[in-house]
């Protein structure tokens, strides 16, 4: 009777809401066997609904019930909009930090049985109009169990978790104050826009170099390369000698050997000199001509250019050994032809590192802007401060903080998942060396005072750890955060604790310690660090309000901090006074620049000569797009690095399953960075955000606009991807080339068309001369090196039955599918075929473009 009795209690406390202890073995099969889904059912408001609406499906196809009861069990899952919190059908959703949120069963939660599926709604802060804004590898887990990911979000897969968008709520971002006028591409209007382009599409007659040259001129003849050839330096060009040499030897097969004695009058050679001109930095003259190919460069970078446009003339495929005689005289339109780099949010590796080194060399970009640390995670390794890499640069399942960040933009529960790991000190100055031989300067960024919860949480382990063991002192030395301070805050990344505090002494010793360190680091690399960047954009407001550190220092007299508002200006000019006692030059995003958002800080109040500000924010109807004028007028250096043109993390167009963010433009194809005009920054305002042709700029913002005043101190344009959505080397590559490539043929030269009023039909000329170089020589080029490369998917319509089908590009293939992809068949007329067709795009290197449908 008594076990009877037992029994009746045990089932009473499960129909109570009580639980059962999950095991591993179970939470595994769970995991394993039920899909978790995202869904978004609207982006539109109304009146009776005033928030975007979606939700989270679980189907429970495993044999174990996922019971009731609260605290028995938390889904955790990555969202990049933040989700208000909510409770319904015995569930709470909750955000933790970042894009972390979770999902907790309440006693009222009736449970989920095998077979079972519930749909859980929710509301984002914003839009999501792409698959990317969903995040894999949502996991469950129980008190004292591991983690078990979901199995069909542990991809990179988005169709596996993702609920497919088709209507106009999904597809567009909103339809109030007035509708989101940027269509959605399909092979329809691909089409129509390609043929609109088709006229153009004329090979030249000779492919051209990439960027553009100054000056060329092609002559009689070829020139054939053997191994009778020498190649001949002058002493100081030793290095780029040697880099011509194994650069010939992987394209050709020859090794041709270096000699620094004058060849004699019958030998055919290489020679490598200087001009003695001063008046272009970095330029060349190349002459090829029979037996004979003379460089000269004005200087040592010059001559590297030199041996690029060299490398560039040689075939793709056929006799790879012959070039045409040529004369190019050519010198950058700007000294400073950068690309940033976000290996701080996702890290990718040192190897991906060096092939991107390639890439900027190959195209004439010289410099290197690293974006090392972030919230989300902290990517070099800084002697003396070990916390820093074995807590900051991995992220986990770790509510404490003690071993690992918060898991964040779809790692996963596991220090294995994609985006983890750092660069060691070796590997750094390996990556130093390596770029100073291709005359790329690599310029490190350590973000701060905002976006670096890595760094505060590392500091806090470590502050943590030696208390503990009774060092309260050397526990305070770099302690980055106040441990009183109650701020309330909410960043445009959703932290709420990623703020350094800039009113306590060892938030400087921490600043100089990690200076120092990097400082050796390129030392050690045969190099002085001359440009540090300390980040300084999208501060949280409210940071450091209620922190009494800083009421005391604001209290404190003969400080010039009257106030919240004074400490952020006190925090860069301390900054920047480190950085002077280091002879270092500063620079800085803009915004962190910015008292407010028409006054930049008084350049007189930094102990620096040269402070350069990467100008991002010129989405037109904001009202900010002066500021790249505003900052040069007041005396600092800038680098235009402008979101609508030069953000490579944004899609290639318009569709769901684009990667990237849209908050600075819907899409940035090709074309659009390579008809970036960067001398007059006004003429690049096309359309708004919500895709209204702007016709006059300063009619939209009712404001005149001021003029650039001190031309000089624009230093160049710079290409920026930043990697919330990009978790691989391949999605990075992808979102890189070829954009990089009209990056570098805007920084490196200036177009005849780009005058006071832009001749479109002679840019619309020039981008299909580019176009054919891209298909025919430079993209073959980049898989050679291993690059993954994008394709746009092409134009197609269905005409009387018959398949009409072009690309956006001058000289690549399509191909169609009947049989959903088994097959493939080349394109090359109009053709009668079935409605159900795929169609993709195809590079004479093999690569293809994603497959899309005939609409």
């Amino acid at each position: 009777m008594k076990y009877f009795l037992l029994l009746w209690l045990c089932i009473g406390y499960f129909f109570s809401g009580q639980v059962f202890a999950i095991t591993q073995t179970e939470l595994a099969e769970l995991a394993n066997n039920t899909e978790l889904k995202f869904g978004l059912k609207s982006n539109f408001t109304s009146a009776t609904q005033s928030k975007v609406q979606a939700e989270l499906l679980l189907h429970n196809k495993s044999t174990i019930t996922l019971t009731a009861g609260a605290g028995s069990w938390e889904i955790y899952f990555h969202a990049i909009r933040k989700l208000d919190t909510t409770t319904q059908q015995g569930l709470t959703l909750e955000h933790i930090q970042g894009d972390l949120h979770r999902l907790t069963p309440t006693t009222g939660f009736k449970g989920l049985q095998p077979g079972q599926q519930l749909r859980f709604s929710f509301s984002p802060s914003s839009a999501l109009v792409s698959y990317s804004d969903w995040m894999p590898r949502a996991f469950i887990t129980a008190n004292g169990l591991t983690p078990e990911i979901f199995a069909n979000t542990d991809t990179e897969d988005f169709s596996r978790f993702v609920e497919a968008y088709t209507k106009p709520e999904q597809l567009q971002r909103f339809n109030q104050p007035g509708p989101d006028l940027y269509p959605i591409a399909t092979s329809q209007n691909r089409f129509v826009l390609n043929q609109q382009q088709l006229s153009a599409f004329e090979k030249p007659e000779q492919l051209s170099i990439v960027p553009s040259p100054k000056q060329i001129s092609y002559q009689r003849g070829k020139t054939q390369l053997s191994s009778d050839w020498v190649i001949y330096h002058a002493g100081r060009l030793s290095s780029e000698a040697t880099y011509l040499q194994q650069q010939l030897t992987q394209i050709t097969g020859l090794s041709l050997p270096l000699v620094t004695n004058t060849p004699a009058a019958n030998q055919p050679h290489i020679a490598l000199g200087m001009t003695g001109r001063k008046d272009h930095p970095q330029g060349y003259q190349l002459v090829v001509h029979d037996d004979q190919i003379v460089i000269s460069g004005n200087d040592n970078a010059g001559a590297f250019y030199a041996v690029q446009s060299l490398l560039s003339l040689l075939p793709v495929d056929g006799q790879r050994n012959v070039l045409s005689n040529v004369t190019i005289s050519d010198w950058p339109r700007y000294g400073w032809r950068g690309l940033h780099y976000d290996m701080a949010r996702n890290f990718h590796g040192k190897e991906v590192t060096l092939r991107m080194i390639d890439q900027l060399a190959r195209y004439k970009l010289n410099k290197l802007h690293l974006h090392l640390t972030e919230d989300e995670g902290w990517r070099i390794e800084i002697p003396g401060l070990p916390e820093l890499t074995q807590l900051g640069a991995y992220r986990c399942f770790d509510l404490s903080e003690r071993n690992c960040l918060l898991t964040q933009l779809g790692t996963g529960p596991f220090k294995s998942g994609n985006g983890n790991g750092y660069y060691s000190t070796a590997d750094f100055i390996e990556i130093l060396k390596y770029a100073a031989v291709r005359h790329i300067e690599v310029i490190p960024e350590i973000d701060m005072p905002g976006h670096a919860r890595a760094a505060v949480k590392a500091m806090q382990a470590r502050y943590l750890t030696l208390k503990e063991q009774g060092k309260e002192q050397e526990a305070t030395q770099f302690l980055l955060s106040d441990p009183l301070d109650k701020s309330k805050y909410m960043t445009v990344q959703n932290y709420t604790d990623n703020s350094i505090n800039v009113c306590m002494p060892s938030t400087y010793a921490f600043v100089d310690k990690v200076l120092y360190e990097l400082q050796q680091m390129y030392r050690q690399a045969g190099l002085q660090l001359s440009t540090f960047h300390m980040g300084g954009d999208e501060t949280g407001a409210g940071s450091w309000t209620a922190s009494p550190a800083c009421q005391k220092l604001i209290a404190s007299p003969d400080n010039g901090v009257a106030g919240v508002a004074d400490l952020k200006p006190y925090f860069v000019a301390k900054v920047a006074q480190l950085a002077a006692q280091r002879q270092l030059r500063l620079g800085g995003w803009e915004d962190g620049l910015m008292y407010d958002a028409k006054t930049p800080f008084n350049r007189q109040q930094f102990a620096n000569e040269q402070v350069y500000a990467n100008v991002w924010d010129n989405i037109w109807e904001w009202g900010v797009a002066d500021r790249a004028y505003r900052l040069a007028n007041a005396g600092y250096q800038v680098v235009l690095s402008h979101g609508t043109h030069l953000y490579f993390d944004h899609p290639y167009e318009a569709h769901p399953e684009e990667r990237g963010y849209y908050w600075a433009a819907r899409f940035t194809d090709v074309a659009k960075v390579f008809g970036y005009m960067p001398d007059d920054l006004y003429a690049n305002a096309d359309k708004t955000r919500e895709g209204k042709p702007i016709e006059d700029l300063e009619t939209l913002l009712g404001k005149e606009l001021p003029a650039l005043e001190r031309p000089e101190n624009i230093l160049g344009i710079q290409g920026q991807i930043w990697t919330e959505t990009i978790r691989t080397a391949q999605q990075l590559e992808e979102m890189l080339y070829p954009r990089l490539l009209a990056l570098a043929e805007r920084a490196w030269h200036k177009a005849d068309w780009e005058a006071a009023k832009p001749d479109v039909a002679a840019r619309q000329r020039d981008w299909q001369r580019f176009g054919w170089t891209l298909t025919q020589k430079e993209l073959p080029r980049l898989a050679e090196a291993g690059v993954a490369l994008y394709l746009p998917p092409p134009g197609a319509v269905l005409q009387d039955g018959l398949l009409l089908a072009n690309s956006a590009w001058p000289g690549l293939q399509i191909e169609y599918s009947e049989d959903q992809g088994k097959s493939w068949v080349p394109y090359t007329e109009a053709i009668k075929v079935s409605t159900n067709l795929l169609l993709r795009s195809k590079a004479k290197n093999g690569a293809t473009s994603r497959v899309t449908k005939l609409d």
